[in-house]
């Protein structure tokens, strides 16, 4: 075969995956629709044990959240953060959680991807455990690649001093679940704000941990926790919203903590 042949060749075969893969970024977008059509909830008949009737991938065998305990350190120059210091506040309350939607333009590079953050959103307690100790809340900042893949910073917090950007979003809480997306005209988020000062964490693939379930996401949870005081977990609407952890069935957790 000659070497133009080769080239032809090969060209064909890159805007073929590249066609592969945005048909399942579509697949999964459309996938994540079709669920906020199916009910599903945190607790009763159609609470996390019954997710898998009507989300299979629900019950596969890579899902999360998990329990953090053993891991394998590694280097790495640790995830580069691109945010920009504002954000119009576009809040919702999705009755699942409260969700924050970001404006485009802001990023993190990880390994040699990188991701545009689209939204961050909270559960109570923190689905993640880090040997076995649950948390009182976590954030999680949810990013896109090019390609449709998604990362997912989670961010844990315990009970203490007053948080800033919580104090922020708490006031201008949507309690009207299902309501449309609010705009709230003058004011601004910075989402490095909820980001802890060390930024060690641990990296593992998993899943969302909302129906659909969908496997392939890289998950990146801060090794530091942050702090909210008392009454800032009090005033967040809901009371648990947290999935329960999941098998880890052989899956390795890294341990990366930058230079």
């Amino acid at each position: 075969m000659g070497s133009r042949q080769r080239a032809r060749t090969g060209a064909g075969s890159s805007r073929r995956m590249r066609a592969l893969v945005g048909l399942a970024a579509a697949a999964m977008i459309a996938t994540s629709v079709a669920a906020e059509e199916v009910h599903w909830a945190y607790e009763g008949p159609h609470g996390p044990e019954h997710w898998h009737e009507e989300f299979p991938a629900c019950g596969s065998k890579s899902q999360s959240p998990v329990d953090i305990r053993e891991t394998k350190r590694v280097p790495g120059p640790g995830i580069q953060f691109h945010y920009k210091p504002s954000s119009p506040l576009r809040m919702v309350n999705n009755g699942h959680t409260v969700q924050v939607n970001y404006a485009p333009g802001s990023s993190i590079t990880e390994g040699s991807t990188t991701y545009e953050l689209v939204q961050f959103h909270f559960h109570r307690p923190s689905e993640e455990r880090i040997d076995g100790q649950s948390y009182d809340l976590s954030a999680h900042l949810v990013h896109r690649s090019r390609e449709g893949s998604l990362a997912v910073i989670a961010v844990l917090f315990r009970r203490g001093e007053r948080h800033s950007l919580l104090a922020k979003l708490w006031g201008q809480l949507p309690i009207a679940m299902g309501a449309p997306e609010r705009t709230v005209q003058g004011l601004s988020v910075d989402a490095s704000e909820l980001l802890p000062a060390e930024r060690g964490y641990y990296r593992y693939s998993g899943s969302l941990t909302t129906p659909p379930c969908t496997e392939g996401v890289t998950w990146l949870v801060m090794k530091a926790v942050q702090q909210l005081s008392a009454d800032q977990l009090r005033v967040f609407p809901f009371k648990h919203d947290a999935r329960p952890i999941q098998p880890l069935n052989g899956r390795t957790i890294e341990e990366v903590a930058p230079p």
